[in-house]
């Protein structure tokens, strides 16, 4: 059997989550290697590109979010098989990669400017990629994004709306996805109770 390993930071959540939950949900064993935040200056030159995640496999490695959430997508069957079903799937984790880009570019910002801008990304972006992704959602029946079963991008999506609705950002309102996109928080709970009946293992879904 294939020996994997993630490396990511030490919290839940982030990008390298969705490739975390479809290990999981596809039984797949692995080392989930989290580095501490303040320690990561001491690991950073370590990796090629001086970012995570990483993954490897039998020693070969991968870098970049979406790519590991596809390969173990694939592997696990959380992946679409069919093109244009794939190519559905990929445009929503792009999607939510692009809207969530938007907030992590202000991490490091002073905090004045971090306010501002981030009162600006909830009066005009974030709004615009909510409702969109709201939209595409019901286009493809209301429950899954793509292919009519769970994929990595139901995966993306939700740990992205649980990112959101958390209160742990800053000057972002959680109420903002009911405002913008209900049925992102009615798919959150589906993805939710989906994770706890297939992973129970898993106590903070």
């Amino acid at each position: 059997m294939a020996q994997f390993k993630l490396t990511y930071f030490d919290f839940d959540g982030g990008r390298a989550e969705p490739a975390r939950l479809a290990l999981k949900l596809g039984g797949l064993r692995f080392e989930d290697i989290r580095i501490p935040i303040p320690d990561w200056d001491q690991h950073r030159d370590q990796f090629r590109y001086r970012q995570l995640p990483e993954f490897e496999v039998d020693g070969k490695w991968l870098n970049q979010s979406n790519a590991i959430a596809r390969y173990v997508g694939q592997l696990t069957g959380y992946y679409p098989e069919d093109p244009w079903e794939a190519a559905l799937c990929d445009a929503i984790v792009d999607t939510a990669d692009d809207t969530m880009k938007r907030l992590v570019d202000t991490f490091t910002m002073p905090e004045d400017e971090k306010k501002a801008v981030r009162e600006e990304l909830v009066a005009t972006t974030l709004p615009l990629f909510l409702s969109g992704l709201n939209q595409s959602l019901l286009e493809q029946g209301g429950v899954y994004f793509a292919d009519n079963h769970l994929s990595i991008a139901d995966l993306k999506v939700y740990v992205m709306v649980n990112d959101l609705t958390s209160g742990h950002l800053d000057d972002i309102p959680t109420t903002l996805v009911a405002v913008h996109a209900p049925e992102l928080l009615a798919h959150q709970a589906r993805v939710r109770s989906y994770l706890r009946e297939n992973t129970p293992q898993l106590d903070y879904v």
